[in-house]
């Protein structure tokens, strides 16, 4: 059964669905999750209390990912561009493992402004 998670991000909210992957797994296992949002270009990004390495980590990402950042042990929210895209292409400050998608427009999270309070709970 497909694993579905609930981001809600200031007044946004928006459902997503886990990827078969050990990222996916531990951050499921995490849930639910609370923590202050960052932003970066059309990304929001915020810590986790997950410790992962590269799992098939992807230097360029596509509209709605979710992605895991090793290096800050970050969970990542791509609706589009950031500082370090070339052209349309969606690239995060260094690779990241992808372990879901955002379902619907994740354009929605343009609206969510750094420091806005973000939680993400499992869908049952």
């Amino acid at each position: 059964m497909a694993r579905k998670i609930k981001i809600t991000a200031g007044n946004v909210t928006a459902n997503a669905s886990l990827n078969d992957t050990k990222t996916a797994d531990a951050i499921w296992q995490a849930l639910p999750l609370e923590a202050s949002a960052s932003t970066w270009g059309d990304e929001i990004y915020f810590r986790i209390p997950v410790e992962m390495g590269s799992e098939n980590a992807q230097a360029t990402v596509e509209l709605g990912d979710l992605g895991y950042w090793p290096p800050g042990t970050a969970m990542c929210i791509f609706f589009g561009p950031t500082p370090s895209s070339s052209g349309d292409e969606i690239r995060p400050a260094s690779p990241v493992n992808v372990f879901g998608k955002v379902e619907g427009d994740p354009k929605v999270f343009k609206a969510v402004r750094g420091g806005a309070k973000i939680t993400v709970e499992r869908v049952e």
